[in-house]
């Protein structure tokens, strides 16, 4: 019978072929392994290498970094700690006067012992400066802020609110609204309005975002932005139902449209 070959056969390598190559085989892999690990050994050479040229530099870093830790933790243990307490403690009296001028006592002179001090502590604006960088003296510029509100000094508020800043976020939609009437007082009803808006949408609750929307939605319609207004006033309607604002919110819902 006739034989051939089948398209694309190849014959089956002999055993020993076999052993050759697979003994090729692991002496390649190990040919491989053996450059990887020498490769590694180079680079922990040149690390090792770098590190006894650089080592007063390292440890110099090392050291640097403790002072740095130590420093900090001294500075708040044995500076800045004392500090607050002094600060707190001088600021009891100034809020006294602050707190007798808020509530139906509304006197600049009130107002100006809050601001400048009496009784031999520290007022506002004192404390600000003296204080620098604690948490009394930032809450010292909100409460400063808020006393030349009052006293319709309203360049020197924004100068003292815009330096407040709070975790406390009522307290900061409290100050951003505050901003926005020293500029409404001004006579800028589109910083005004910004700072009525953002004072409305910082913390969303049923005090400060009604009645801050309702300063932001009067603002928008002096400023011709009826949609604007529009959304402010539907916001308290839909949302804000119990509000003082949004019993004739209906009227100025019909101004926006």
């Amino acid at each position: 019978m006739a034989t051939y070959n089948k398209r694309g056969y190849k014959p089956e390598k002999p055993e020993v072929e076999k052993e050759e190559n697979a003994h090729q085989a692991v002496l390649n892999d190990h040919s491989e392994t053996k450059e990887v690990f020498s490769s590694l050994d180079s680079s922990a050479n040149k690390i090792g290498n770098w590190f006894t040229l650089n080592q007063s530099k390292v440890f110099y870093a090392i050291g640097a970094l403790a002072v740095v830790a130590v420093g900090y933790l001294g500075y708040t243990n044995f500076i800045l700690e004392p500090k607050e307490d002094e600060a707190a403690n001088e600021m009891f009296q100034a809020q006294q006067y602050y707190d007798q001028a808020i509530n139906g006592q509304a006197t600049d002179s009130l107002y100006n012992l809050a601001l400048n001090g009496g009784e031999g502590k520290m007022g506002f604006l004192g404390i600000a400066d003296t204080y620098s960088g604690t948490n009394a003296a930032n809450l010292a510029h909100y409460y400063a802020g808020t006393s030349y509100l009052n006293m319709g000094k309203f360049k020197e508020a924004i100068e003292h609110l815009q330096e407040f800043n709070s975790k406390d976020l009522f307290l900061k939609a409290m100050s951003l609204g505050a901003i926005g009437d020293a500029f409404a007082e001004l006579n800028q009803p589109n910083e005004a309005f910004d700072y009525y808006k953002k004072a409305s949408e910082h913390t969303p609750n049923d005090f400060s975002t009604p009645r801050y929307a309702y300063k932001a939605g009067l603002m928008a319609i002096e400023l011709g932005k009826k949609d604007e207004a529009l959304k402010l006033f539907t916001n308290i309607k839909d949302n804000y139902k119990s509000s003082v604002e949004a019993a004739n919110i209906d009227v100025y819902l019909g101004m926006a449209q």
